[in-house]
């Protein structure tokens, strides 16, 4: 087998990996936020745990996904135009990835964790469930 061809199969099973993290993440966060609540239904942030399980699998997801671009546009098409949309395809991704570390986290990537950060991130990890 030529070194392309093993190139290819990595790359696919790089996106086979970043799609199962989002199943597994809707899975296990939609079990999580059914507990949660039965258990607590009046709690109100029941909904918000929900949002950042998802979001934490999405991100890691997108992780996954552009390295497994970055290998198939690099390594086993290396031509202009793959490495064009490859450029595009991660600009795209990093948007969405920045936008969801905000959403998640409430900071952007690049700034330190604060009081606040560090209390929702407490928040979470001491959750009810």
């Amino acid at each position: 087998m030529q070194l392309t061809g093993i190139f290819e199969i990595v790359s696919e099973v790089i996106d086979i990996l970043g799609v199962a993290v989002i199943v597994f993440g809707i899975v296990t966060g939609t079990i999580r936020f059914a507990k949660a609540k039965i258990k607590h239904p009046d709690n109100e942030r029941n909904f918000e745990f929900y949002r950042e399980d998802l979001g934490q699998s999405l991100l890691l997801s997108l992780e996954f996904l552009v390295a497994a671009d970055i290998i198939r546009s690099v390594a086993i098409e290396p031509t202009l135009e793959s490495v064009t949309i490859l450029a595009i395809i991660i600009l795209i991704r990093t948007f969405l990835s920045t936008t969801m570390e905000l959403e998640v986290s409430g900071r952007f990537p690049w700034q330190k964790h604060n009081q606040k950060t560090t209390h929702h991130i407490n928040d979470s990890a001491n959750r009810i469930e």
